[in-house]
């Protein structure tokens, strides 16, 4: 009886589809519409494999052709789904994190968004003098509003802020030497360090001063013959407190000016509007460094400027145009959807009254915690019941992040879920079709009002319902 019973439950080796007979399906033969014949017949051959082995393994049995290739055919039909779903996803932001570097940074505003689908698809003047007909530049495309938003003399556009200060530095440093204050030798995220992009710039970096005190006597003593630049940096994602000194720009311009060394500034994020009239604490604006003389400011476009990925150069004319002539411009320039994005943000800027509505940075960092917990009851509503999930509306604390304003919490609220493995929850939140990015906080999953999107919170809803299923 024992052995009959053995015999019953063998696999059926002979009943396992050949990768011609599955091509024979109709659901196979709609696949090769997404892709080629050869990597089809590739897919076909590994689900196989994984069929057999798992017949081995006694996984699976199969008591007919037609239920093995239906196994097959739907292994194939996922493998592909997952190899032809774009890595880079849209996610729902509600970690509280504004401008979250691992999720992309700042969101593009609508206009923004509408230029690049404008230009996108179809061809452009991106290097094109359209009056002339002859070459054109793309570093003078935006030149113009720059200059006129924080009084710049010239502007130029590259990648990041880690390539404006390289280049930047190469271009007035190289084989010289860059002073630049200890307490500014920074590390932002990503291993980014002003040490070792000064290195790799060819210029020899000279500390002044101290961690917390350097004194325009400490420039003085830096400055030779062989002094390339002097280099300010903004401590962007950190705060020296308590005993502290620290050189004026106008008084470093003023040395610079009687000793042929030119002053630069990389603001890491750079501000074109006076935060304050917001609400927010003061961050220095990009036009205050040029006011104050400096020759060269660096900052980036996808922080409080809220545009895309860029890295922005301004200054005066004769220390821009070295930067531009530069052959690394060329590696480190960027292309014609970054510029479309760009000059859209830019524009908003000149309206400066109507910005909290419509940029979507300004916007998070300034709304009221009244309207987030409106926010917060509409999603409590759209969720409703959910078996072992115990949901509530709580205060909160939202950052900036990026670097920008380091020691400032902005009051918010949020959405905290109680459940019997809160890990696993937030994971299942991560699976979701749409992800939804939240934290972990005593035994809880927090999901902050402050980065989220009116229009998201029925994705939400059903993703906090799909993942209380467990």
């Amino acid at each position: 009886m024992d052995n009959e019973r053995l015999t019953e439950v063998q696999p059926n080796y002979a009943l396992i589809p050949g990768v011609d007979r599955v091509l024979e399906e109709p659901q196979v033969q709609a696949l090769s519409k997404r892709c080629g014949i050869g990597v089809l017949t590739d897919l076909i051959r590994e689900a196989i494999d994984r069929l057999r082995r798992a017949m081995r393994e006694g996984e699976i049995v199969g008591d007919s052709k037609e239920a093995l290739i239906a196994l097959v055919v739907a292994d194939v039909q996922g493998v592909l789904a997952d190899q032809l779903a774009p890595s880079l996803r849209r996610v729902v932001n509600a970690t509280g994190v504004i401008l979250h570097t691992n999720l992309g940074r700042a969101p593009l505003p609508d206009v923004a968004v509408e230029q690049i689908a404008d230009i996108a698809g179809y061809y452009s003047n991106l290097e094109l003098d359209l009056e002339t007909g002859q070459r054109g530049s793309r570093t003078t495309l935006v030149e113009s509003l720059l200059c006129e938003l924080t009084g710049a003399e010239a502007a130029a556009i590259v990648n990041n802020n880690a390539a404006a200060v390289l280049l930047m530095l190469n271009t007035l440093a190289e084989g010289k030497e860059a002073v630049v204050s200890r307490g500014q030798l920074v590390e932002i995220g990503g291993s980014f360090r002003i040490p070792d992009i000064m290195g790799r710039s060819g210029a020899t970096m000279v500390e002044v001063g101290t961690t917390n005190r350097t004194h325009l006597k400490d420039y003085e003593a830096a400055l030779t013959d062989t002094t390339g630049l002097m280099l300010v940096v903004h401590p962007s994602n950190y705060k020296v407190m308590g005993f502290t000194a620290e050189v004026m720009l106008e008084d470093l311009v003023t040395l610079g000016k009687s000793r042929g060394v030119p002053v630069a500034h990389d603001l890491g994020g750079g501000v074109l509007v006076d935060l304050r009239e917001y609400g927010l604490p003061y961050e220095p604006l990009v036009s205050d460094s040029l006011t104050a003389g400096v020759d060269v400011v660096t900052f980036s476009g996808d922080k409080v400027l809220g545009g895309p990925q860029c890295g922005i150069i301004v200054g005066k004319k004769d220390a821009v145009e070295k930067i531009r002539k530069n052959p690394l411009m060329r590696a480190l320039r960027c292309g014609k959807l970054t510029y479309a994005a760009l000059e859209a943000t830019l524009k908003m800027f000149l309206n400066p009254d109507a910005l909290v509505k419509s940029h979507p940075t300004l916007r998070m960092l300034t709304e009221s915690v009244s309207i987030l917990k409106r926010r917060g009851r509409r999603l409590l509503a759209l969720i409703g019941e959910v078996d072992d999930l115990q949901i509530d509306l709580v205060d909160s604390k939202a950052q900036t992040g990026s670097g920008a304003l380091p020691l400032e919490e902005i009051e918010s609220c949020a959405i905290a879920i109680a459940c019997d493995g809160v890990q696993a929850f937030a994971e299942r939140l991560r699976r979701y079709d749409l992800p939804v990015m939240g934290y972990v906080r005593d035994d809880r999953v927090f999901l902050d009002l402050r980065t989220m999107r009116n229009d998201e919170l029925r994705v939400v809803a059903d993703a906090v319902r799909w993942g209380g299923l467990g």
